[in-house]
């Protein structure tokens, strides 16, 4: 209990996960619980928005959303990096001092490390960090065209549609420019098909890559770059030669969040139904669990929707809150201004399963939505948005 008397709650991480979490008890609970909400960015992105960054599509400025415009009942911001975790003690130590709290929701996100692997730093470029995605953009304005090599280097890595969707993004810049018929375009991915979950979605991107004329190189992993012969080394010994090298870097848990003794294999183990690590009262959503859902974010939002229902039955004294059910809807970009719906399903013990939606401009409007309703719901303000290849803003 803080000094006042009130239910302290102490989130780590302001994506999806924790965005989510806090907009809940705000909305359940206001001013009787005090909220505090730790990242060290100054604003929120969405994943799919860094591609629209990446291709042109719309400014850096206008899908970042800045957390100073968080201003919710019960719920204090604080920008800062936290250097320690106690989860013992359900305490941090930050830059900006000391927190505890009774209750301790761990959703730090996967960092992710390009140097890594070896060359890609010197040779290539990352696109999923927002910085690298925003820089990658400037790559692509001045691309003259030759052989792109879009790959996974490592495993697990987050949205897992992601490289796929550049492929076909790639092939649809280079073909607006003039320069398809003189390029090159592949992709490396260490998945046996694009979307394991559903054979329809997977069955749908093949045939485009086919259509298209993109190399598709699965079960396969790309270790290193030489900048010297700019060629990719592959896992399985063989080399792609590239002119343009756009990679997903390797993904870790947080160092602090390693250091801290939560992690088991490298991640942080949870309850699959209720998201609680082996401490008392600390809860950890998101890409930083194991919990056996891809690393996305609307999987940490559904997460957090549940750690949410668990904190207001406990505040409460009352309730029956829900189990996660490894529910997920995503959105995967055709290229040509059409998008396609996946809904998928990952639960403990079962083999995960999938529906798929074909790819239409009915969904790139559905996924324009999603990302409004969220920044309204999280931010309390509208956002205007471009559904792909329209010239009015969808709010």
């Amino acid at each position: 209990m803080t000094v006042s008397g009130r239910t302290r709650v102490l989130v780590l991480g302001a994506g999806f996960g924790g965005l989510e979490l806090t907009a809940r008890l705000s909305e359940e609970l206001g001013d009787e619980i005090e909220i505090v909400l730790i990242d060290q960015a100054d604003g929120f992105v969405f994943g799919f928005s860094k591609l629209d960054v990446m291709f042109g599509r719309t400014t850096e400025e206008a899908v970042t959303h800045p957390y100073r415009d968080l201003v919710r009942p019960g719920v204090r911001f604080v920008r800062t990096t936290v250097r320690a975790i106690d989860p013992e003690a359900r305490r941090v130590e930050t830059d900006a001092g000391p927190f505890e709290g009774d209750i301790l929701v761990v959703a730090l996100g996967a960092d992710l490390q390009p140097s890594a692997t070896p060359g890609l730093v010197e040779a290539g470029h990352e696109f999923y960090t927002v910085a690298g995605a925003f820089a990658t953009r400037r790559v692509l304005d001045s691309f003259d065209g030759g052989r792109v090599v879009v790959a996974v280097t490592s495993t697990p890595f987050k949205c897992p549609p992601a490289p796929s969707e550049t492929a076909l993004l790639v092939h649809d810049l280079l073909v607006s420019r003039g320069l398809r018929e003189s390029s090159e375009v592949a992709l490396v991915m260490p998945l046996g098909v694009p979307i394991p979950p559903s054979p329809a979605a997977s069955k749908a991107l093949l045939a485009a890559f086919a259509e298209r004329g993109i190399a598709w190189h699965p079960e396969r992993l790309v270790r290193a770059l030489d900048p010297g012969r700019k060629v990719a080394l592959l896992s399985d010994g063989d080399e792609l030669p590239f002119d343009l090298f756009l990679g997903v870097p390797v993904h870790r848990a947080p160092a602090v969040v390693r250091d801290s003794g939560m992690c088991v294999d490298g991640w942080v183990p949870v309850d699959p139904r209720t998201l609680e690590t082996r401490f008392a009262n600390v809860y950890a959503v998101g890409d930083v669990t194991s919990v056996g859902t891809p690393k996305a974010g609307v999987f940490a939002e559904g997460q957090a929707a549940v750690v949410a229902e668990e904190i207001i039955a406990r505040y409460r004294g009352h309730g029956d809150p829900s189990a996660y059910d490894g529910r997920g809807v995503c959105y995967i970009e055709f290229g040509g201004h059409r998008v396609a719906r996946v809904d998928v399903t990952f639960r403990a013990g079962e083999k995960p399963r999938g529906s798929f939606d074909d790819p239409s401009a009915l969904y790139a409007a559905d996924k324009a939505e999603f990302g409004s309703s969220r920044i309204q719901r999280w931010f309390g303000r509208g956002w205007t948005t471009l559904v792909p290849g329209s010239a009015e803003p969808v709010p």
